[in-house]
Formats: structure tokens, sequence, C-alpha cells
């Protein structure tokens, strides 16, 4: 299931408790959409919202989906749980992750492997240990910012050393990991601007809250057609050990990088 999660770029939010936004992402380009039973659902809303992501996995979807479930320390989440586990849902989103035993908690609760956001200054430190028992980790930089006290117009600037702290832990557990929304749904030049810097950063790919996100994000995550021919090259002439390319030193691992690349294309 880990693998998988590597393949995916543009991973799309909704809430649960509306039928025309899951109608509209089952026909998007998402790689994985995301049914909402959290942030994006009122109170009095939860039940209902829980019962249309049961329904709504009844029939196949063309994605992969996942159900993000209502924090562990809620009155909501034991039944977030038990439903889940009775569906199709490919992974469980859990907020606010703070220690791998929450991890483990939702796993073997729901049956389903669990993709931890790291959202509170708890979070970031505890990453490592909560990457080896996650099959990914988003980034959720609202609350982070929250919880880290920074003014609403600090920009990521001052969120660069958890980011940058949470890619290490992902890497060194052989994890994927996924940069956090981007709240301005008018401003798709800083959309592109975000996306860019976090495939720079090492993100796999970023979560959406919005279908006209998708596009945009799938191309800013993908190769380029200069990389894409520069990886085919280096592996035609890969010849084994350290050897001169294009004015460069290579080795084994450079190989191995192009070939990846190449697979995920």
């Amino acid at each position: 299931m880990t693998a998988d999660l590597f393949d995916k770029r543009a991973l799309l939010f909704l809430p649960a408790s509306n039928p025309r936004a899951i109608a509209k992402a089952r026909e998007s380009r998402a790689d994985l959409v995301i049914l909402d039973l959290e942030d994006a659902v009122k109170p009095e809303d939860k039940g209902a919202a829980r019962a249309a992501a049961v329904e709504a996995l009844a029939v196949p979807w063309p994605m992969a989906v996942a159900i993000r479930v209502n924090a562990l320390d809620t009155r909501w989440f034991a039944e977030d749980v038990a439903a889940l586990a009775r569906t199709s849902a490919d992974f469980v989103v859990a907020p606010m992750v703070e220690s791998p035993a929450a991890v483990n908690a939702i796993c073997e609760n729901s049956a389903k492997p669990v993709i931890a956001m790291i959202e509170s200054a708890a979070g970031v430190l505890a990453a490592p240990a909560i990457a080896r028992e996650a099959a990914g980790l988003f980034m959720g930089v609202n609350d982070l910012a929250a919880d880290l006290r920074l003014p609403s117009d600090a920009g990521r600037g001052p969120l660069s050393f958890a980011l940058q702290s949470v890619i290490l832990a992902a890497r060194a557990a052989g994890k994927p990991v996924f940069d956090g929304v981007f709240n301005r749904l008018d401003d798709p030049g800083g959309f592109a601007a975000e996306c860019a810097e976090a495939r720079r950063l090492g993100f796999d790919g970023k979560t959406l809250i919005h279908p006209d996100q998708i596009d945009p994000c799938l191309a800013a995550f993908a190769p380029t057609p200069d990389e894409i021919a520069r990886a085919e090259r280096l592996v035609a002439a890969a010849s084994g050990g350290a050897q001169r390319f294009e004015g460069a030193m290579i080795e084994t691992m450079h190989v191995d990088a192009a070939r990846k690349l190449l697979a995920r294309v």
C-alpha cells in the first residue's frame, strides 16, 4: 500500500457531507480523494457526513480514496473508525498525530494503512517515530502555523525548518510525504509558486482543497521533458561504477535516481 502512495501527486480533500463535491471528485484527475469527516464538516453534520462517506464508498472509484477521521480525542472518533473499517477505503487520514501510538491504534481498529497529518510542534518533533509506523505523512500547515503562534501574514518562511524536518523523517523511514493545502483559491500564480517550492524541497505531491488545483499540481510535480530526456540518456550511457557523463561525474546512485524518475513517468 505504501508504494502506491509514491505514485500520487494531487490529493484532493472534500467534505464528505457534500454530494455534489463527491460526484465531481469521482470524475476528476485527482490521484487520491480524501473524504473529510473532520475540519470541513460542522459538528451537527458529523453523523450525516460519516454515513455519506460510507455510501460513497459502496461503489467503485477510478482512483484511490481515503477518509479523514476526527481526532483521537473527540467524541466522533470511535464511530468514524468503526464505520471506516467496513468500507473499501484505501487509507485512513489521521489528523493532529503526535505519536506513533496514535497511528498504531487507528491502524489496529480500522484494519487500514494510516496517513498521519503533522500539524503541531509536538508532531514535528515526533515525526521520525510517526513516519516509521505510518503509510505516509501529510503536512498540516494551517494548524502548524497556529500552534507555532505565527502571525497570519507570516508566509511559509518560518515553517521551512518544520517542513524540512518532516521531509527528512519521511525519507529516513522510506515513506512518501505531501505538502499542505494552499488556501487562496483566487491566486493561481501563488499556488503554482508554492507547488514549485514544495517540489524543490522534496515533497512527493500536495494536498488540495479545490478541483481547479488538480491539473496545475499534476504539472508542477511531473518531471519536465528536459529531466526525462536527461534521465534516459544517463541510463543509456551508464556502464557501471563511476564515470563521466555530460561534463559531470556519475555513479550508481545517479543511475538509480534516473531509473526511479523514469518509472514514475
